[in-house]
């Protein structure tokens, strides 16, 4: 009876006080062995903050130990989330830029770090509307993604506006109209464009152009605000057309300012990649910066402080925003309510001017 009483109590132990690796497969074998209730057990193991930290590490602990790893697929389903965030950048007016702009990029890694940290994946699209205004709609309606976060509004605030009517979970980079719908975080372009043209004439500029295509709604604004300082200043500000095209936008800059009056002294690029290609033509035909001509970015891209001569830019605080698109996101995901960000411009003196 002693021998066979001894076995009863070998094999049992496992069970109740270590728990066999065999044995650990669902969330109230981790609960038992933590002490906890299931429900404390799985918001430990998604990182909720309700549980606190002690017994969120001591939870984690168990399930490696054990190998134990959640069925997320079940738990998605339970829950009808698929953990997937789509981005989109649509591209209306300049079918031909690339997801490889500097921007972009940017942008993009500062929202995938974050999304990432928030337990999302995340799925990119590019999108050219072509004419359809359904590019937006088979997305939000595909049932493959939580929401949805779209960088810039190129020419598609209305169809944005559209399904921003019906579909909550959208956030959107881009410029903030006065009672739209969408959920915006993004940039005071008009103040910003305002900032670069003051800080030129200041730093002595009297002729000045806006280098950047304007049928996109955050550069047209930067050249309104531009435009509005130019004006009050009485200083004339001209408009050439750039695109944001890498293989295009070389050579629109080299002709623009191949033809341009040489009384031209500050050119205020919409945006830092325009700039930047300013910047080489100028030196390729002989004109010096900031002695010659003056040069005012926009974005303050890691780039911008390695041209040569530096490049003085707007900032826009984009690590900062796609943290903050994120954070709505998430609210407008769990049925919560999230304004419209604008943040202030910044402007950022480097050496392609003088003040």
């Amino acid at each position: 009876m002693a021998g066979h009483n001894d076995r009863d109590r070998r094999s049992d132990a496992p069970r109740a006080e270590t728990g066999a690796r065999g044995e650990v497969r669902t969330l109230a074998d981790i609960a038992r062995l933590a002490g906890v209730s299931a429900g404390t057990v799985s918001r430990a193991l998604a990182g909720k903050s309700l549980v606190n930290v002690e017994t969120r590490e001591r939870i984690r602990a168990l399930a490696r130990q054990h190998g134990f790893r959640p069925n997320q697929m079940a738990s998605k389903l339970r829950s009808r989330r698929t953990g997937v965030i789509g981005v989109v950048i649509p591209l209306g007016h300049e079918k031909r830029q690339h997801i490889s702009d500097p921007f972009f990029l940017t942008l993009l890694g500062h929202l995938a770090d974050e999304l990432t940290e928030s337990g999302y994946d995340l799925m990119l699209s590019r999108a050219i509307p072509d004419g359809t205004s359904d590019w937006l709609e088979r997305m939000t309606g595909s049932g493959m993604v939580d929401g949805v976060i779209i960088i810039g509004q190129s020419n598609q605030f209305d169809v944005i506006e559209l399904v921003a009517a019906t579909y909550r979970p959208l956030v959107v980079w881009g410029h903030c109209r006065k009672g739209q719908t969408h959920c915006v975080v993004g940039t005071d372009n008009e103040a910003g464009g305002r900032l670069a043209a003051r800080h030129l004439i200041e730093a002595g500029a009297r002729r000045l152009i806006f280098l950047g295509d304007t049928s996109g709604i955050e550069i047209a604004t930067r050249f309104r605000g531009a435009a509005a300082a130019a004006q009050q200043a009485g200083v004339p500000l001209s408009h050439v057309s750039a695109g944001l095209a890498g293989e295009e936008m070389g050579p629109q800059i080299r002709a623009a300012l191949a033809e341009m009056d040489l009384g031209i002294d500050g050119i205020v690029a919409a945006t830092d990649l325009i700039a930047m290609s300013a910047l080489r033509t100028l030196h390729e035909t002989g004109r010096s910066v900031p002695d010659d001509v003056q040069i005012i970015g926009f974005d303050d891209l890691p780039l911008a402080a390695q041209t040569m001569p530096p490049l003085t830019t707007i900032r826009q605080e984009i690590a900062l925003g796609a943290r903050r698109m994120v954070e709505r996101l998430k609210a407008r995901i769990e049925g919560e309510g999230a304004h419209s960000l604008v943040m202030e411009p910044r402007l950022v003196r480097r050496a392609s001017t003088r003040g």
